[in-house]
């Protein structure tokens, strides 16, 4: 009987517990399969302790989206009249009644362990207006990739805070809040359409009302590289953006200017890799105008290190000599890779 007390006790304790309201926002535009999933996901985590609210903030135009949004008990609000996910997200947020609102991308999904450690420091800490989980990143398919992070969450307060501004970038499917923040720090930014959910929660980190627990949350749905340059190069721009507004005046939490250059260079790396990563692989499969068009797009990213690589760094060199040298020596096999290889090596030499 002993072995049995703590799980009695738990089970009387969510029992007993007042019932949670959380008003979750989607925002969507026809992505059927993707949302019915999204969706599934948060529903299976309902139960006595924990009543959705679920808010469909759809700026498309596909009729299946009603049907799917009946499917799942969810309130589908029309935001057609704008662009972006800030417009989408605003529209359901306006509606929501929850006592706490969380989110959910449409092309992501919910863990089991979301929600209930979120809500569990909210109700405990009135100094905290919202905590963020970790993320597992995954494939287009939604096969997870590596391990949750951040592993090691950080501190709270000024190191939160420069985590935030040197390339950590919370997902918002991680994140729950009390409704509250609608009134106290307002709406996504709707200027925006990359990066308004870092700039949201950039604004409750610089109020320090914001934590990180190691929990997993949500599973980040990929796409496949190389396949979205556009939209790459257009976030990047955005997150500079957002950069700038936030860290310019907090500029004090760097001990100096190197150390702010490195916080830049740290939110923006990873779209200059990808355009690194996409130029090699169009390069080995003899696609030179892809090669070239990604090599541009990271000079667009950061122009002098694209330089500096071009002469410097072998893979951005075999890069660009695989998508410039005669066409007779495409094909992405082993001999051509291999010579590539070897005129990188002389030209560095």
């Amino acid at each position: 009987m002993d072995v049995l007390n703590p799980v009695v006790k738990k089970a009387r304790a969510l029992h007993n517990r007042a019932v949670r309201t959380i008003s979750v926002i989607v925002p969507t535009r026809d992505r059927p399969e993707h949302l019915r999933q999204a969706l599934a996901s948060i529903r299976a985590l309902e139960g006595p302790d924990l009543e959705f609210e679920i808010i469909l903030g759809d700026n498309g135009s596909s009729p299946v989206t009603q049907i799917i949004a009946d499917e799942f008990d969810a309130r589908r609000v029309d935001a057609r009249g704008g662009e972006g996910a800030s417009f989408a997200r605003n529209a359901a947020l306006k509606a929501a009644t929850g006592d706490y609102v969380a989110f959910l991308d449409d092309d992501d999904c919910w863990v089991a362990t979301h929600l209930r450690e979120h809500l569990d420091v909210l109700e405990t800490r009135a100094d905290l207006d919202a905590v963020i989980g970790q993320v597992i990143s995954a494939d287009y398919k939604l096969r997870p990739i590596g391990k949750a992070w951040p592993a090691e969450p950080p501190e709270e307060g000024e190191e939160l805070l420069r985590h935030m501004l040197s390339g950590y970038f919370p997902q918002i499917g991680a994140v729950v809040a009390r409704r509250s923040v609608r009134e106290s720090i307002g709406s996504f930014d709707e200027r925006l359409t990359g990066g308004e959910d870092l700039d949201w929660l950039l604004r409750l980190a610089r109020q320090d009302k914001i934590a990180v627990i190691a929990v997993e949350s949500v599973v980040f749905r990929g796409r496949p590289l190389g396949a979205y340059d556009k939209l790459q190069l257009s976030r990047s721009r955005f997150d500079r953006k957002v950069f700038l507004r936030h860290a310019l005046p907090e500029w004090r939490i760097w001990g100096s200017p190197f150390q702010f250059w490195l916080a830049h260079y740290g939110t923006l790396k990873h779209f200059y890799r990808y355009f690194v990563d996409a130029a090699v692989r169009r390069a080995a499969r003899g696609q030179r105008a892809g090669a070239l068009r990604a090599i541009w797009c990271a000079f667009q990213v950061f122009p002098l290190r694209t330089v500096y690589h071009l002469f410097k760094w072998r893979r951005m060199r075999i890069a660009f000599l695989g998508a410039i040298l005669p066409r007779q020596i495409r094909g992405g096999d082993t001999a051509t890779m291999h010579m590539l290889m070897t005129v990188a090596t002389l030209v560095h030499a």
